[in-house]
């Protein structure tokens, strides 16, 4: 069973994205505070972060820097799931490392299953 890491603090959110996740077949472990982030990345060792930028304590532009400055994280799939979605801020989201750029606004709870499903599978066939 892949592991997901779902960094989200919208209790309504969290509860759509995690039943979904776990009809898929996905082992979800949800974070709701930006601080402890990197703490379970390393703990957990996740196939996949699902990552909201605007998060309380430390935001998500921060936990991509310092996931990707950390050995122990840096390789980590991150894919950014925010409400953020002008351009400048996608490509901030890219150039810090993110493999994807997901705006909840554009993606239903299903879709954004695929999509992760998408990019464990490239990774697979990558391996």
């Amino acid at each position: 069973m892949q592991k997901m890491l779902l960094v989200e603090d919208d209790p309504l959110l969290i509860d759509i994205y995690t039943t979904k996740l776990k009809e898929s077949g996905f082992e979800v472990k949800v974070i709701e505070d930006g601080a402890d982030v990197l703490t379970h990345m390393k703990k957990e060792k996740p196939d996949l972060v699902l990552l909201d930028i605007v998060l309380p304590h430390q935001d998500g532009w921060e936990i991509l820097r310092q996931a990707q400055e950390d050995p122990e994280t840096k390789d980590m799939k991150i894919v950014v799931l925010s409400n953020l979605g002008q351009q400048e801020e996608i490509n901030k989201g890219l150039q810090l490392g993110a493999v994807k750029y997901l705006i909840k606004a554009h993606y239903t709870p299903s879709e954004i299953v695929e999509e992760i499903k998408a990019i464990l599978a490239q990774e697979q066939v990558n391996d």
